[in-house]
């Protein structure tokens, strides 16, 4: 397995598995990130992709650069925004390599340690993290309230009171 920093010709491969990562995502809004990211490094640091012996597409990795990252002592430090390996290149040891070369890319960088985070339940990507050596910092549940729906305490908005 070959693993290299994405290029201009894995366009269609990146989108894909980001569609397969966030399949609620709005596939324009995914594209959008990868075209951007191609054209001026968008908000990321790195995209690094795994291919198969005939050059085809396992997985890719994306980097992102954080001020600040749950558990961490150092900033910036490098983010795993997302990991997709395919599901028929699972168990085979393409994630390893990814998140080997992720590793690799922040210390030739001089980064000193490196974040990620899954949502409470994916415990595949949770066991995932541990057999890579990743610690488990922290467990949140993150909210948001649309404003435009009403203030509290406004009669209009209290439909979805909990």
């Amino acid at each position: 397995m070959r693993i290299r920093a994405i290029e201009l010709e894995d366009l269609e491969a990146r989108c894909r598995m980001r569609q397969a990562l966030w399949p609620d995502a709005e596939a324009e809004e995914l594209r959008g990130e990868a075209e951007a990211y191609l054209a001026d490094g968008d908000l990321l640091a790195a995209v690094l992709l795994g291919e198969g012996p005939a050059g085809e597409p396992l997985g890719m990795i994306e980097l992102s650069l954080r001020s600040y990252a749950e558990g961490c002592r150092t900033s910036p430090v490098p983010h795993i925004e997302a990991w997709y390996v395919d599901p028929k290149a699972r168990r085979q040891g393409v994630g390893r390599a990814l998140v080997a070369a992720a590793e690799r890319w922040a210390r030739e960088r001089g980064y000193r340690e490196i974040a990620s985070d899954t949502v409470l339940d994916n415990r595949v990507g949770e066991r995932a993290h541990v057999a890579l050596g990743f610690a488990e910092v922290e467990r949140a549940i993150h909210f948001r309230k649309d404003l435009a729906a009403g203030a509290v305490g406004d009669p209009a908005s209290r439909s979805g009171e909990s």
